[in-house]
């Protein structure tokens, strides 16, 4: 069991939890996701470990409220706890000093990019940050994020802050003005797919960190298996990141609707 110790509520199905994890607070890197089961017969839920603070023993994790088993885990507070929780999982991020790195984040991908923009300027990068959401209240982090980065562009559907637009209009425009050596990208799906086509035409390495149906989180049961590079490869054991412009999004996409209610 892993105790609740914090809360915090973004938006009405986006919230914090800080969690007792001291030994994968311990070994956690940037890139490194975490599985968690809320009761006895709960669903196995892949989560990004957003923070981790080692002295305190805890991991933050980010979860967004979109079917039964992720209600009932921000539902949860502070003295409540975590049936199970399991990783540190998959492999780390590359962290290395390449110039200038362009960090995109939409909605709730922010958080698993937080560590990445943090490690990427302790490594002597400059950073530049987008981040988009389809409104101001979706906007997450953007504090936690000002902290670690040069610069940071926000980016709205409807415009109630930052800049109306998407996402790879922000990008685009770093893209115009400056050299950029590296690109990160963590989001919906649709949204990393635009990015890696809008850098493939610039010649811009991209990094996407990939967020597949899972199961056991083990590379056993193949659920989380994607096309990379005309290959088959396991987020879970490979991932989650990838090269962006290697990804077959529109197949990743197809198995996300898998469990998609059929139309009649």
């Amino acid at each position: 069991m892993n105790k609740i110790l914090a809360k915090e509520r973004f938006s009405e199905n986006v919230v914090k939890l800080v969690v007792e994890a001291p030994l994968i607070a311990r070994s956690r890197k940037p890139g490194h996701f975490v599985i968690v089961i809320c009761g006895e017969k709960g669903e196995r839920i892949p989560l990004t470990i957003a923070e981790a603070d080692v002295s305190a023993g805890t991991i933050t994790l980010i979860i967004q409220a979109v079917g039964d088993s992720t209600r009932k885990i921000c539902a949860l507070e502070p003295g409540d706890s975590l049936t199970d929780v399991v990783g540190p999982l998959g492999r780390a991020t590359k962290i290395a000093d390449y110039g200038t790195v362009v960090c995109a984040g939409g909605g709730v991908g922010v958080a698993p990019l937080l560590p990445i923009i943090r490690a990427m300027k302790e490594a002597g990068n400059r950073v530049v940050s987008v981040l988009a959401a389809r409104t101001k209240d979706l906007i997450i982090l953007e504090s936690e994020v000002r902290r670690y980065s040069d610069e940071v562009i926000i980016m709205t559907d409807d415009g109630s802050y930052g800049n109306k637009g998407l996402v790879t209009q922000g990008v685009e425009d770093v893209i115009n003005r400056e050299n950029v050596d590296m690109v990160v990208t963590i989001g919906p799906a649709i949204m990393m797919k635009f990015v890696a086509e809008l850098t493939r035409r610039y010649s811009v390495p991209t990094i996407c960190s990939l967020n597949t149906i899972m199961v056991d989180g083990t590379g056993m049961c193949g659920a989380c298996r994607i096309t990379v590079d005309g290959k088959t490869r396991f987020v879970c054991v490979d991932g989650p990141e990838f090269d962006a412009h290697k990804v077959d999004f529109n197949e990743m996409m197809s198995r996300l609707r898998a469990y998609t209610p059929a139309k009649i």
